[in-house]
């Protein structure tokens, strides 16, 4: 079964307010369906960087979202992910309020995950972005996940 690295905006839209203004709607949507039909297909999991993002903001928000990851088992945290998490924010060249992006391709990367899903298409799902990351793994022997938002990763029925 493929692995599945979860970061903070798959719970956040899930459990958000249902919107009805795009592109959130269709988002929503999406990761709902996703959640309910694809999900099975896969082992998902997350992180305390997940717990820690999801857990702020507004209290009855965070805990609608940490409710419905409860039972996602956490990865472990290990030596090698700070720093491979600041070599990721030099290498994309984030911003300060983006290091948390970093911490989670390392999680997925140190874990061996097959994928790491997010909406997150300006620092994680980014094509550009990708390609820095594809390139420095392949230089540094690191495993690289398919990073790929929801609607990416569902089964096609040919």
């Amino acid at each position: 079964m493929e692995t599945v690295y979860m970061e903070s905006t798959i719970p956040s839209c899930l459990t958000a307010r249902r919107s009805n203004t795009e592109p959130m709607a269709s988002r929503q949507r999406i990761t709902r369906w996703w959640w309910e039909h694809e999900r099975p297909r896969f082992r998902v999991y997350s992180s305390i960087a997940v717990r820690a993002e999801i857990s702020r903001g507004d209290q009855n928000a965070a805990l609608r979202r940490l409710k419905s990851i409860a039972d996602i088992p956490e990865l472990e945290l290990r030596p090698e992910l700070e720093p491979l998490a600041k070599s990721i924010v030099q290498l994309l060249e984030l911003p300060p309020r983006a290091q948390m992006d970093a911490t989670h391709v390392a999680f997925a990367i140190v874990h061996h995950m097959d994928y790491l899903l997010t909406w997150n298409c300006t620092h994680l799902a980014n094509a550009i972005l990708q390609r820095k990351l594809f390139e420095y793994c392949a230089y540094h022997n690191l495993h690289v996940p398919v990073i790929c938002t929801p609607d990416l990763l569902i089964q096609p029925n040919l």
